[in-house]
């Protein structure tokens, strides 16, 4: 482990800093750790290279996240909705940043790699809301500063086991990394499958864009609601007409204002619409009799050319 950390320690934090940064998905947090763990068991003072190695995991981290703050700048919803699909947790990754950030703004970027799927998309999302550049690289710095310096402290507090555990590894050859590799691909393959299998089961249960537009031209148009979150909304500050925003937490003031008996249709910000089916979901089970989420949101909405209008207040 000491010749590969000497020879290479550097370059692999950095390469897979980039990486991850980029929305690779590989983990990065392991690298730190072997790298702190090869770092505290040299014989000479590991302080000096420590910090060479937290300052070009920063380095690396600044690179790649600026890209996607300058793709979010430029390109908006779009380039949000573009990650989230890179995510295995996409369907839960727009609805937490949107939390996250519409409470928070960018100093959530401090924190963000400590969350999973947060900083994928709070980064891009900060470009999209035209965060000032001072701002996004201090706290987008601070927080990846915050996140190696643990993954090499664990590595440096925990150097005797994770030896340990190297040297067993070592000793099964490489039939180690395939059963590593195997455990991994089986895990991708599980998630890709639930989500699978909850998308076709969703599948019937949407209402087109044309279906809601003949509604409102016969003068039967449903009760629509907007669930995204604030900072959504000022990334994309357009509602389909007539749409009310809503709150899926806060359904006690939906089930007190609107009838059961009602049309309902939900569109968020989400990849395949599955926090809007979720909300759907808890309407019916609190009684709501017509309820459908509104497949492709309000950008479906849009490329059907169908109109829209701006946020008011």
């Amino acid at each position: 482990m000491q010749d590969v950390v000497d020879q290479y320690g550097v370059l692999l934090v950095f390469a897979n800093v980039l990486a991850l940064s980029l929305g690779l998905p590989v983990p990065a947090m392991p690298t730190l750790i072997l790298v702190g763990a090869g770092l505290a068991l040299q014989p000479e003072a590991m302080w000096l290279p420590l910090l060479g190695v937290l300052a070009v995991s920063v380095a690396a981290s600044l690179i790649g996240d600026s890209v996607w703050f300058f793709a979010g700048r430029r390109y908006g919803n779009r380039t949000l909705q573009s990650l989230c699909r890179l995510s295995l947790s996409r369907d839960t990754c727009m609805k937490r940043t949107e939390r996250f950030y519409g409470r928070f703004g960018i100093r959530v970027l401090s924190v963000a790699k400590f969350i999973p799927g947060l900083s994928m998309v709070s980064v891009p999302l900060a470009g999209a809301m035209q965060a000032r550049l001072p701002l996004f690289l201090r706290y987008d710095g601070l927080g990846a500063a915050l996140w190696a310096a643990l993954g090499l402290g664990l590595g440096v507090i925990f150097s005797r086991q994770v030896e340990t555990v190297l040297d067993a590894l070592s000793q099964l050859g490489t039939g180690a990394g395939v059963v590593i590799g195997l455990a991994l691909a089986a895990y991708v393959a599980w998630r890709w499958w639930r989500r699978r299998a909850l998308l076709r089961s969703l599948e019937s249960a949407r209402i087109e864009p044309v279906e809601l537009e003949a509604l409102r031209r016969a003068g039967q148009s449903p009760v629509v609601f907007d669930i995204r979150a604030p900072g959504f909304r000022e990334v994309d500050p357009y509602v389909i007409p007539g749409a009310v925003f809503a709150d899926e937490r806060e359904l006690g003031g939906i089930l007190a204002t609107y009838p059961r008996e009602g049309k309902v249709v939900i569109y968020c910000a989400c990849p395949d619409e599955v926090s809007a089916a979720w909300m759907a979901g808890r309407l019916r089970a609190a009684g709501f009799r017509d309820v459908l989420p509104l497949r492709g949101g309000i950008d479906a909405w849009r490329a059907q050319g169908y109109g829209v209008e701006p946020l008011t207040g």
